[in-house]
């Protein structure tokens, strides 16, 4: 992990997210809110956010781990909705969104935005300095 100033309630958020992602693929789907978007976009939405999250965390030389693991949640996702019996299936197309997702935050990460808790510490460190004068 990068020697980041809340690097750990960073990480622990991600993983909160994680499990906000699990919880809402497995619950009924007559138990979700009604979003406006279409289902695909959300999926890549959510895994785009979760690559950009934690390629922020880590040296640029995990992002493509991290990308793997996240590609391996969305398999094990549907393959578990298509296990349960609560009106979820599996759907290949929404692995395909979820890719889509990674892909976009992997270029994201590599472009410049994974350095975002980079940034935050030196924001929120000239603050500290300043009151400190």
């Amino acid at each position: 992990m990068l020697p980041v100033r809340h690097g750990r309630w960073w990480l622990a958020i991600g993983w909160l997210l994680v499990l906000t992602v699990l919880v809402v693929c497995l619950v009924p789907a007559e138990e979700l809110p009604k979003t406006g978007m279409s289902d695909k976009s959300e999926h890549l939405i959510a895994f785009c956010g979760l690559m950009l999250w934690f390629a922020g965390l880590f040296p640029r030389s995990h992002y493509l781990r991290i990308a793997i693991a996240l590609f391996a949640l969305a398999v094990g996702i549907e393959i578990a909705q298509s296990w349960m019996n609560v009106g979820r299936s599996g759907d290949v197309w929404d692995v395909a969104a979820d890719s889509i997702g990674i892909a976009i935050g992997l270029v994201l990460a590599y472009g410049g935005l994974g350095h975002w808790a980079e940034w935050i510490d030196s924001w929120t460190g000239r603050r500290e300095l300043k009151r400190a004068d």
